[in-house]
């Protein structure tokens, strides 16, 4: 399924990513090539455009990675806020785990809204960790991906 143009490439921030296997199903439908990137060895299907990237331990090594290799056409899967943030600077397509799509309007909202319950937990205002990942969660994200190709594919991307 090609539809010339530039390739639309989707790079996963994969350490704790709970849809990998939404993204391959996805991947496979438009015949995307696929970026898993952690910083440990993780098991990916064994597929032509299928590429597990281990990176060094260091400190954002994973999201330096990734925010290297964003541009127009990418499409970032992460959960990573600061990720996020870079990868829509750079004119790549980002999507969370949950189906919410980054943009250019909302990243900055979403950073600052992270800062500050960052600060609150730090300060012992809140405890606890975010909801449980659902499966309303999991279909969103593969509407929120497979938009995200369909659009990509109009803009002349793709092949």
């Amino acid at each position: 399924m090609s539809s010339g143009g530039k390739p639309i490439t989707i790079f996963i921030d994969a350490d704790a990513c709970p849809v990998k296997n939404e993204a391959y199903k996805v991947a496979g439908r438009y015949a995307l090539k696929v970026f898993v990137v952690a910083n440990s060895y993780l098991n990916v299907p064994r597929a032509p455009l299928i590429e597990r990237v281990v990176v060094d331990d260091g400190f954002d090594a994973a999201d330096d990675w990734i925010a290297l290799r964003a541009r127009p056409g990418a499409i970032v899967i992460t959960a990573d806020i600061p990720l996020a943030s870079r990868c829509v600077k750079a004119g790549a397509s980002v999507i969370s785990p949950a189906g919410k799509a980054f943009t250019e309007d909302s990243v900055g909202m979403a950073l600052a809204t992270r800062n500050l319950m960052q600060d609150l937990r730090a300060g012992g205002e809140i405890i606890g960790g975010p909801k449980p990942f659902s499966p309303r969660d999991r279909s969103a994200f593969l509407s929120a991906l497979d938009l995200a190709a369909v659009r990509l594919r109009k803009q002349g991307f793709g092949g």
